[in-house]
């Protein structure tokens, strides 16, 4: 099991659509800033329950980074994260990667397909579903980035969640 502890940053993400690419640039920078960051692949130990593992690491989060794809709301896992961060009401991030911040709002486009599926395969635990969506509306309407490039996607997010200690500078791309 993870040790209850404080890290300043909690990633939100779906693996399949964002892990080797945003989500890993974001990571290794915050981490380079002496951001202590919870990642689910970073850090849970082998062997230990993924979902009590993430909820303590949301329980012990500053910020939540909620990165929000195509196919975020086909995981029923990201969803459950989403409840329970939008649940403890600390800083949340949103950054609306590749998507619109309506389709995530209003569950149109791909998020529709995926409530089509959850409404079906749940369709015995309704308020379950109505939690997922009350909890992605509610993230939508925060202050939030629809961003197009990664170098800008990145330095965004590292000024609004980095600490005052760091500067922060963007050099070739990359953080410095």
């Amino acid at each position: 099991m993870i040790k209850a502890r404080t890290y300043d940053v909690f990633l939100s993400f779906r693996g399949e659509d964002t892990r080797d690419g945003f989500v890993s640039h974001l990571y290794k920078d915050l981490c380079r800033k002496n951001i202590e960051t919870f990642i689910d692949s970073e850090m849970l130990p082998r062997g230990d329950e993924i979902s009590e593992a993430l909820l303590t690491a949301i329980e012990g989060a500053r910020v939540s980074v909620i990165v929000f794809s195509k196919d975020y709301a086909s995981s029923k896992w990201c969803l459950d994260e989403l409840v329970k961060i939008m649940d403890y009401n600390k800083c949340v991030v949103p950054v609306f990667y590749g998507v619109d911040p309506s389709d995530v709002r209003n569950q149109t486009g791909s998020f529709a397909d995926a409530f089509a599926k959850h409404e079906e395969n749940f369709k015995h635990h309704v308020e379950k579903v109505k939690s997922w969506r009350s909890a992605l509306t509610s993230a939508a309407k925060l202050s939030g980035w629809d961003l197009k490039e990664i170098r800008r996607r990145i330095k965004t997010c590292i000024k609004c969640i980095g600490h005052p200690y760091y500067p922060i500078r963007v050099e070739g791309g990359y953080l410095t």
